[in-house]
């Protein structure tokens, strides 16, 4: 990929001075949750969903972003939905569990 600067940089500017960040995508209203420790980027991963009467069924569709410390939701959970981050890939045949 080539970048290239709008304006020229001022000669004298200290090195300390010379960095800047380069936005390659811009993601509006995006629900997302930490990082589960399972999956690959760029893949579909299936999280359990924690419901207040203790059971959790699962929600899929995270994606991975661009980001190393959270993941995007693309379906199944809503701004305050929690979620288990554990791996759970035992209990993948599973569409619900019970928490004690």
């Amino acid at each position: 990929m080539d970048v290239a600067l709008r304006a020229r940089f001022p000669r004298r500017a200290p090195r300390s001075e010379r960095d800047g960040t380069i936005q390659l995508a811009k993601l509006d209203d995006v629900v997302y949750v930490g990082r589960p420790v399972f999956g690959q980027q760029d893949a579909t991963v299936q999280l359990f969903k924690l419901e207040p009467d203790g059971n959790t069924p699962t929600s899929e569709g995270a994606a991975w972003p661009q980001l190393r410390h959270t993941i995007e939701i693309k379906d199944g959970l809503k701004v305050g939905d929690q979620v288990i981050l554990s791996d759970m890939s035992q209990y993948d045949n599973y569409d619900r569990i019970r928490l004690n």
